[in-house]
C-alpha cells in the first residue's frame, strides 16, 4: 500500500508540473479559467463522493466562475 501512495503521489505532482507549464502562454482570463475548472472538479468530486456528474458540474461551474472573475 505504501508503493502505491508513493506512485499515486508522483504521478498528481508531474501532472500539477505539467498542468502548470501548459498555463504560460495563456491570456490572464485562460489561466483564471483553467484554474476554476481545476478547483470546481477537485471539490466537486470531494462533494459528491467521487461522482462523475459531481466532478464534471464542479468543473464547469469552476470554469465560468473563473472566467468571469478575471472580466
Amino acid at each position: 500500500m505504501n508503493k502505491t501512495k508513493r506512485i499515486a503521489s508522483t504521478a498528481l505532482v508531474l501532472s500539477a508540473m505539467l498542468s502548470l507549464g501548459a498555463c504560460s502562454g495563456m491570456s490572464k482570463q485562460g489561466q483564471n479559467t483553467a484554474i476554476g475548472a481545476g478547483v470546481g472538479a477537485v471539490g466537486g468530486a470531494v462533494l459528491t463522493g467521487g461522482s462523475t456528474l459531481g466532478t464534471l458540474g464542479g468543473a464547469a461551474v469552476g470554469g465560468v466562475i473563473g472566467h468571469e472573475a478575471s472580466k
